[in-house]
């Protein structure tokens, strides 16, 4: 999903993956929309009104499931991003590819290869461009992402130390 503001900014403020359930947030009909969703691989979506999915959940009994589901899902986006703001560009950018790579499907041949651009992976970050291309560049010298013109993950390990990520 894509945040933005109305000068046209935009940032990630949460990744989501195979099940997952994106939706508007927006209370009223005039109220503005929370976010963009751009999916990075093929899915399949649905659109429903809210009073069709009021009466989907009342069918099968699903409120409280539904509000524990949305509980889950916000406690896990404000620690993400704070992480977005605090951390220094290399981490950020190695922790999103190594999130995005550990929401692919693990039986995907192709989960390592990351369908960000560098342009998009800036937008996410709210990062230049430059800063993203420089980062890229230091995480391909350590061995973490492959050589080439697209962003493939070499060494999932190395990765992880780049992102500040405690793996066992």
């Amino acid at each position: 999903m894509l945040a933005g503001d109305i000068e046209g900014s935009r940032l990630l403020p949460s990744l989501r993956a195979a099940g997952d359930l994106v939706g508007e947030m927006a209370a009223r009909p005039d109220s503005h929309r929370s976010a963009n969703v751009q999916a990075l691989d093929h899915c399949m979506s649905r659109c429903l009104t809210r009073a069709d999915f009021d009466r989907f959940l009342r069918d099968h009994n699903a409120d409280g499931l539904f509000r524990d589901y949305l509980v889950a899902k916000l406690s896990e986006t404000v620690p993400y991003q704070l992480q977005q703001v605090h951390l220094p560009p290399r981490h950020r950018v190695a922790r999103l590819i190594l999130e995005t790579m550990s929401l692919a499907d693990p039986d995907d041949g192709n989960r390592v290869t990351i369908p960000f651009s560098q342009e998009a992976l800036a937008t996410a970050l709210g990062l230049a461009r430059s800063t993203v291309a420089d980062q890229i560049s230091a995480l391909r010298a350590c061995g973490a992402l492959g050589q080439g013109p697209r962003l493939v993950v070499a060494n999932d390990r190395i990765l992880a130390t780049e992102a500040r990520v405690v793996t066992r």
